[in-house]
């Protein structure tokens, strides 16, 4: 089982039990940040560290392993039903509560003036993509720079480091996808 199904399956199951990831690190006795990596994909638990996470919730590690994504037949989504997973001065609404059996993550972002992915570049596994419906995202791909308005889009591998910043005195609003779902 690869990092990012491991992830994918701590993420349904916290959201089943209605777990925001601090409430559920808190739980664990673990750092947030612990169980924000392991979402991502971005690191793969020792079985004795998940076990400690899955007794929080309380679930053991066969039921865990043994769960099989419930096929929404849910097709359309009202803009209050996105699932907000951004924080601070960047929005991320999600479309459909969890990846869990997904192949895309489909996102409606919001970056508010001067915010940022961060100084560190992103790194994962996928391919993503974006179309910029309004402001102005810097986006950084490598050592390759661009400013995107209105109407420009992105779309990479995510292994390539990258980053995105709004600049301007006006919020950036993008509609994003990323395959597979490992934001």
């Amino acid at each position: 089982m690869t990092n990012d199904e491991v992830g994918a399956r701590l993420r349904h199951v916290r959201l089943l039990h209605g777990l925001s990831q601090r409430a559920l690190a808190k739980r664990a006795g673990v750092v947030n940040s612990t169980i924000s990596l392991i979402e991502s994909g971005q690191t793969n638990p020792s079985v004795g560290a998940l076990k400690r996470i899955l007794d929080a919730v309380p679930i053991g590690l066969a039921e865990f392993f043994s769960l099989t994504p419930e096929r929404s037949e849910k097709a359309f989504y009202a803009s209050e039903e996105l699932v907000e997973i951004g924080k601070g001065r960047i929005s991320y609404r999600q479309v459909g509560d969890s990846l869990f059996g997904r192949a895309l993550q489909l996102l409606k972002e919001r970056y508010e003036p001067g915010s940022d992915t961060g100084r560190v570049p992103l790194v994962h596994d996928g391919e993503e993509g974006g179309i910029v419906l309004s402001g102005r995202l810097e986006v950084t791909v490598d050592d390759e720079r661009r400013v995107l308005g209105p109407g420009d889009a992105y779309y990479f591998s995510s292994r390539r480091p990258h980053r995105f910043r709004c600049i301007g005195p006006n919020p950036c609003e993008v509609v994003s996808a990323c395959t597979p779902p490992t934001f």
